[in-house]
């Protein structure tokens, strides 16, 4: 699985804090907070017919992130919307959008890692692209990483920073080994998330999925969890191992990159009958129901 450049972006206009610019000409300060080192949060979002799906969520999360990393100063939403706005209407997008939000903690006044050096205020840069999901919705294949999961106490994945290495490292291990995404564990050996979603696993009519405890907050993941609430389908989340894993009924991933994809082998094992079973056909549904009908108009 690899994306693919789409000629849709071309020549998109990208928003870094009140200016609009061409994308072969946007820059960022190299005394810049996210440049210097990675110190900068970040949200995914989804545009569905000119709405985003739980937008208020995601700017919470992306608040709850920079009051963790103890940014000096974080723009209100209503600032932060009315941005996203400016690059959608700029690019003239309505639909089949994600939407990259980088908040950095801004420039430095010169080269260094104290925040004290940061006097100018954050830098939010809005990045709209043309993308559809980014899977593909017949299955992928999924291959355990050695990296493994922060803990908590050393990087809490309830931020959601910039700071990415870990998930790039488990990608190229991915890569090496021809499977689509890494599956990733905790410091313990339970399953954490993959390198880029949340992961499910369907067993004897469960639909079961790891704690946050070393991964992110996910909203897809929320999302998810309350469709089988209102369905009627019995969850459970907890620690699972790699070996629940393999023999589960089904497994699946969830984001907002790419929604809700099968998955149909891990680390070689053949998952179930080894093609998308029943609850991820139920959940593919539900989960659209709930995007193409909720969302705060943007565009």
């Amino acid at each position: 699985m690899q994306q693919e450049y789409d000629d849709r972006n071309r020549d998109l206009i990208v928003g870094i804090d009140d200016t609009l610019v061409h994308r072969d000409r946007a820059g960022i300060s190299p005394f810049d907070s996210v440049v210097q080192g990675g110190d900068a949060v970040w949200e995914g979002l989804r545009l569905h017919g000119g709405r985003i799906f739980k937008l208020s969520e995601h700017l919470a999360r992306l608040r709850r992130s920079a009051q963790a990393l103890a940014f000096a100063e974080v723009p209100p939403d209503e600032w932060v919307i009315e941005r996203i706005r400016a690059v959608l209407a700029a690019n003239e997008m309505t639909d089949d959008v994600h939407i990259r939000l980088t908040l950095t903690r801004g420039v430095k006044v010169t080269s260094g890692m104290d925040p004290r050096l940061n006097r100018s205020g954050p830098t939010l840069i809005v990045l709209a692209e043309f993308k559809s999901p980014v899977y593909d919705d017949s299955g992928i294949s999924l291959v355990t990483s050695s990296v493994r999961r922060h803990r908590p106490d050393s990087l809490d994945p309830k931020i959601h920073h910039n700071n990415l290495l870990t998930s790039i490292l488990a990608k190229v291990e991915a890569n090496v080994a021809g499977a689509d995404d890494a599956l990733m564990l905790d410091d313990d050996g339970f399953v954490a998330e993959t390198n880029a979603t949340h992961v499910f696993h369907v067993k004897d009519d469960v639909v079961r999925t790891s704690t946050t405890r070393a991964c992110p907050e996910g909203i897809t993941r929320e999302t998810i969890l309350e469709v089988c609430e209102a369905s009627g389908i019995s969850t459970k989340v907890g620690d699972f191992s790699l070996t629940e894993v393999y023999n589960a009924d089904e497994v699946f991933v969830t984001g907002t990159m790419g929604g809700v994809t099968p998955v149909l082998s891990v680390d070689g094992r053949s998952i179930g009958p080894g093609r998308p079973g029943p609850y991820v056909a139920k959940l593919v549904a539900g989960y659209a129901s709930r995007t193409a009908s909720e969302g705060t108009p943007v565009a």
